[in-house]
């Protein structure tokens, strides 16, 4: 690939033209927002020049409801050989593409799986993509060569390609992604009703289950409604999982102490279907077919307490998992409650995983050490860098005797 061209120069677009320029592609950028495209050029995403001859590929990346328009626009202009969406909707800007008369044989439907919280080019990454799924949904009129130059896009962006048809894509993406946005963003929405004493205690928890919340609430009002057909009915199911929970509950409240067995029962199971849930996106530390976790060393300076809690939450913003966590030896002699009593550390430390992780040998003194899958290790690494923090990777996972 020698060209290509990125219309709209949000988070994914200048993200997009970041890895393709570090690639040695020459980028063409595109937006009707001036500001936006003039800061994404001087970031080194591209040129905001136009191209003098159709591009090996178009990117488009709009939101939803303008794919199938912009699509049309720039076919007829010929900005490029091939096309591709970034869209996490798939069904139906297809269709409307089809509706327009879009030459869909040059055109792969795309969706790569990565983001952030903040939105627009200053908050774009060239790294955003490494080792993420990206998925491509070609339909029988693509073209191969169409899917190849899609399949190069992707590998120029370090991610990892995934083909699945259009409505596959946007059935699994409502349920692993725009379902939970709807239930962080009604989650966040509690807390404006809440005290402020309430509000004051939130915790890594609280801002865990409502990250995705902060989104920007236009942009996802269009892809809840290009994906409506695929969201409704997961909302439907877990309005009745709700409805058992808060039964649950009232009864815990009303009935008499010795009725509360069943009641409880009830909660207990729902609570367990989670846990179960849970698990199929995480493959245990130590478990079947899992790889050793990477370990990651990082300094801590003297208020470990405090440290470790920004620590934490700079990894809650490099949105990656812990596998496990092997806290800093407490020095002879001095209170253990810097590092026992800081938010959070201890939910780390009681985990099942953490327990696993006590068995390695300890880190260096005044380091912690944490553990987490090895594809992430290199982005977590370079993340936790960038907020200055001094970490450095320690040989691969292993026990001592005293550990099962």
């Amino acid at each position: 690939m020698h060209s290509a061209a990125v219309v709209g120069t949000g988070l994914i677009g200048t993200s997009i033209a970041l890895a393709l320029t570090a690639r040695g592609v020459t980028t063409h950028l595109i937006d009707r927002d001036r500001d936006s495209l003039r800061i994404a050029a001087a970031r080194g995403a591209g040129t905001p020049e136009p191209p003098s001859a159709p591009v090996d590929i178009a990117v488009i990346a709009v939101p939803p409801s303008d794919i199938a328009r912009t699509i049309a626009d720039h076919q007829k202009a010929e900005l490029a050989k091939v096309y591709t969406d970034v869209a996490s909707v798939k069904a139906l800007p297809h269709a409307e593409c089809l509706a327009l008369g879009c030459d869909t044989t040059v055109l792969v439907g795309g969706h790569p799986l990565a983001g952030r919280e903040r939105s627009g080019p200053l908050s774009a990454r060239a790294d955003l993509f490494q080792d993420r799924h990206w998925v491509l949904t070609p339909t029988p009129e693509t073209s191969e060569s169409a899917l190849n130059r899609a399949l190069e896009l992707v590998s120029l962006c370090n991610a990892v390609p995934v083909l699945l048809d259009p409505p596959d894509h946007d059935r699994a993406v409502a349920l692993i992604s725009h379902l939970p946005h709807v239930m962080a963003s009604l989650t966040a929405a509690r807390l404006l009703e809440g005290e402020d004493h309430a509000v004051r205690l939130a915790g890594r928890g609280m801002r865990d289950v409502t990250r995705v919340a902060a989104g920007d609430a236009a942009l996802w009002a269009d892809i809840l409604a290009a994906n409506a057909a695929a969201v409704g009915p997961l909302l439907t199911e877990l309005t009745e999982d709700l409805r058992r929970t808060a039964e649950a509950l009232s009864r815990l409240t009303e009935d008499s102490p010795e009725q509360h067995g069943a009641a409880l029962a009830d909660l207990t199971e729902i609570l367990r279907r989670g846990s179960e849930g849970r698990a199929r996106i995480a493959t245990p530390y130590g478990g079947p077919g899992a790889h050793p976790p990477a370990a990651l060393s990082v300094a801590l300076g003297d208020d470990r307490g405090r440290q470790l809690e920004r620590l934490l939450d700079d990894v809650g913003h490099a949105r990656v998992d812990l596998e496990g966590m092997v806290l800093p030896p407490v020095p002879n002699g001095s209170d253990a409650s810097d590092v026992r009593d800081a938010p959070d550390a201890s939910d780390v430390r009681d985990a099942p995983d953490a327990r696993r992780a006590s068995h390695r040998v300890p880190p260096p003194h005044g380091s912690v050490e944490l553990l987490v899958a090895p594809d992430v290790a290199r982005p977590l690494t370079d993340a936790l860098r960038d907020r200055g923090w001094a970490v450095r990777q320690r040989p691969a996972a292993t026990r001592t005797s005293a550990g099962p």
